[in-house]
């Protein structure tokens, strides 16, 4: 069974590139009718935070994320400990005990002479005797993974195509602190291995990562996943924004963007596919498909987001918006009214054109002569609005803007709007006739 994850360090809100990410495996999985799962990467205590874990529950059943199964890594230290032990008797894990001061000259000066700036894999001739005497100077070890410079790393990436990497230009990755806490690499492998990962699709920063991980899935005897990494995100203006790292879910609600607008944007960036206002989630697992994506930039536009937002509220049934709407606006009035809207919190504004009061503009004698008239032809029945029009048009001549825009001023005190044919009824024949009559007094 096809099982894709999506791996999140809860120090911080989820911003739209995670949820994309989020977004993407989910779609991989539901198109393949597999399982998606949640791993909270909270191994650093320090930064972890319990409500963090929270907000990226609740974000991803926002966006209709919803996972199969969820694991916390602070919960699986002991499979790590077996992992390391492991590869410590295999020799693929040694210690190291270089600072980060003596790390970054050794790198100054790898550069220096147009080397990769990779590590020399000193520590690996450090004798018994000099490592026990740093354990007596009480100088613990960072650890190593020590890859195999004789084994050629590649695979055939689902987005990117064939990938090849020579271990001898990678460092050796530390994969456990000096104070014995894990860094990303061993524990995100050990944890893919422990639950099933069929299938890992990650943004193209961790390409390099991947490389390493490779061979961290062999000397711990797995098969390793199929992997596929996707272009990242950037602005509009082409470039990597600070703005799409501060776009978290809470922002994007209180813009008033729809959570069906949002995922119908993310499901298409990076891919060949137009997007679109797709509000329904089966339609967009149906045209999911890796050979879509391409390598170039993944531009989030917060216009465009905006107007699949209007786009897909324009579509939205009743009984989805319902539990929203103000008190006592009901079906009719949202058929009438969602034409005009570009978010939800706008319905509150139209329910009061509604319900009223409005307030008209001032008009001039003979505009208001022209609504006296309009109220006493006021004839109730299926469509009183073109009644009304049809039998004004007649009486008094006018037509187009003359006829219908006093008409709308008066009614709605608005321009422009909702079809006046559905917002009449929703207005009612003894409000109708007391606005006409308000706008005529002045």
């Amino acid at each position: 069974m096809v099982t894709t994850r999506f791996a999140p360090s809860p120090t911080g809100r989820l911003h739209v590139g995670n949820l994309r990410t989020a977004l993407h495996n989910w779609l991989l999985a539901r198109k393949a009718g597999g399982r998606f799962l949640l791993r909270v990467d909270d191994t650093d205590a320090a930064r972890s935070e319990e409500h963090f874990v929270q907000a990226i529950r609740d974000d991803l059943a926002w966006l209709g994320l919803v996972p199969d199964g969820e694991e916390r890594q602070s919960q699986r230290l002991a499979l790590y400990e077996q992992a390391f032990d492991r590869l410590v008797a295999d020799g693929r894990l040694y210690p190291c005990y270089e600072t980060q001061q003596e790390l970054e000259l050794k790198r100054k000066v790898r550069l220096g002479r147009g080397l990769p700036p990779t590590y020399d894999r000193a520590a690996l001739a450090m004798t018994g005797a000099e490592r026990v005497e740093k354990a007596a100077q009480g100088i613990a070890p960072h650890w190593r993974f020590r890859l195999d410079h004789g084994e050629p790393i590649a695979w055939q990436d689902g987005i990117r195509g064939a990938q090849h990497f020579d271990p001898a230009q990678l460092s050796d990755p530390v994969v456990r602190r000096a104070d014995g806490s894990w860094l990303y690499m061993l524990p995100s492998v050990v944890d893919d291995i422990a639950m099933g990962i069929t299938d890992v699709l990650r943004g193209e920063d961790h390409v390099s990562n991947t490389a390493v991980q490779m061979q961290m899935f062999t000397a711990l005897g797995a098969a390793p996943p199929r992997f596929a990494h996707e272009a990242l995100l950037v602005g509009a203006e082409g470039k990597l924004s600070k703005r799409l790292g501060s776009l978290d879910c809470d922002t994007l609600r209180q813009r008033g963007i729809e959570p069906q607008a949002l995922a119908a944007l993310l499901a298409r960036l990076g891919t060949s596919r137009p997007v679109e206002p797709v509000a329904s989630r089966q339609a967009l697992v149906e045209g999911f498909d890796l050979a879509d994506f391409g390598r170039a930039p993944a531009r989030f536009d917060e216009e465009e987001l905006a107007r699949l937002n209007a786009a897909i509220l324009h579509q939205l049934p009743y009984a989805e918006v319902a539990d929203r709407l103000p008190a006592g606006m009901g079906e009719a009035a949202w058929q009438a009214i969602r034409p005009n809207l570009a978010t939800l919190a706008e319905a509150g504004e139209w329910w009061q054109v509604v319900t009223g009061p409005v307030e008209s503009p001032s008009m001039d004698a003979e505009t208001r002569a022209f609504l006296a008239q309009a109220a006493r032809h006021l004839v109730w029945g299926a469509d009183p609005w073109g009644a009304l029009t049809q039998t004004l048009k007649r009486a008094t001549g006018r037509s187009g803007k003359a006829l219908f825009l006093p008409l709308r001023q008066a009614l709605t005190g608005r321009d422009s709007g909702p079809d006046m044919h559905a917002l009449l009824p929703l207005i009612g024949e003894d409000e109708a006739r007391a606005r006409l009559l308000r706008a005529v007094a002045g």
